[in-house]
């Protein structure tokens, strides 16, 4: 079997942010138009045509979901120019993670990306997830789904060499989160509330930069899967838990071959091996900057890129122009 490094090696790590910056700039034309499924729909077209591109066999494992009424790359998915022959790789994706955000011209909007040799990306089903997040550089274990919220800032904040009051959390504002936040608030921690984009903001606790140091909350399991796999990347600590509102999310997640429903999943179990993960700003936000156009009709880019097999991040400004 081909190394796994030489895999991705062949898919190579810049390519990715094409693909990422592809769909990026596709999506910024449709900044605070008010439109989801607009620049949804741009966004996915640009990144199948830039990944069908790239040399390889590659099989869409995290997609669009069924929650987008929108041109999916579904899940199954086929993509990349030498499907039948090229290296086989499992790709997760969101083409533009934030919708709402976009629409509304908000923070925090994002094309992301993650890859990983077949079989390495956990099959999510399209539910929501209980995740817990913290940045690297802690003690393994340090934080636990089968914990408290204030057990776990505690024990980041016992590492840390801090009080509670001077750990940041970043929560999706959400109803489901009340209690929650009212938790984090009781022992004096602070919070950041966004309003979309838990991609974002996982991978936020990555960066010391954007001052958050834990997220916590539930949101889609796939997002989760394209966090961890950052994470990953990094270095990080992530935890998950599948949450199902009824039978039919049970049973379909049966049907993934999930059997232990209450498994609290590990950040290698999410993402294993090596793995590569992108992510391109369409709007600006706490990690990079949104697509930005000039007067000379030229165009910049703000993408992280990270590997997990040599712990690089590389932070790449991209300057474009139409071509004539």
């Amino acid at each position: 079997m081909m190394n796994p490094r030489k895999v991705l090696d062949r898919v190579l790590v810049l390519e990715m942010v094409r693909v990422t910056e592809a769909a990026a700039i596709a999506a910024s034309t449709l900044v605070g138009r008010g439109d989801e499924k607009a620049a949804d729909a741009a966004a996915v077209e640009a990144m199948r045509a830039a990944l069908n591109e790239l040399e390889m066999d590659g099989t869409v494992v995290i997609g669009e979901g069924e929650r987008d009424e929108a041109p999916m790359l579904f899940i199954g998915e086929k993509v990349g120019s030498a499907i039948g022959s090229g290296p086989k790789i499992d790709i997760a994706l969101d083409p533009l993670e934030g919708t709402t955000i976009t629409a509304k011209a908000g923070p925090n909007a994002l094309a992301v990306l993650a890859v990983a040799e077949e079989g390495n990306l956990l099959n999510a089903p399209d539910v929501y997830m209980d995740k817990l997040a913290v940045g690297p550089g802690y003690p393994d274990g340090i934080i636990d789904l089968a914990k408290t919220p204030t057990e776990n800032v505690e024990a980041v904040a016992r590492a840390k060499g801090v009080t509670p009051a001077d750990i940041i959390v970043c929560v999706l504002d959400r109803p489901r989160h009340e209690k929650l936040i009212a938790e984090l608030r009781g022992i004096g921690c602070g919070i950041m509330l966004i309003p979309d984009g838990d991609v974002a903001g996982v991978i936020a606790v990555t960066n010391p930069e954007t001052t958050i140091d834990m997220y916590m909350g539930s949101g889609g399991a796939p997002e989760g899967v394209l966090a961890a796999a950052a994470l990953r990347c990094v270095g990080g600590q992530f935890k998950g838990r599948l949450l199902f509102r009824n039978d039919d999310e049970r049973s379909r997640a049966r049907k993934w071959g999930i059997t232990d429903l209450d498994y609290i999943y590990d950040l290698k179990e999410l993402a294993k091996g090596d793995c590569i993960f992108a992510a391109t700003g369409v709007t600006d936000g706490s990690l990079l900057d949104g697509v930005k156009r000039l007067p000379n009709g030229k165009m910049t880019t703000e993408s992280v890129v990270m590997r997990a097999s040599s712990g690089t991040v590389r932070w790449v400004r991209g300057e474009h122009r139409k071509a004539s």
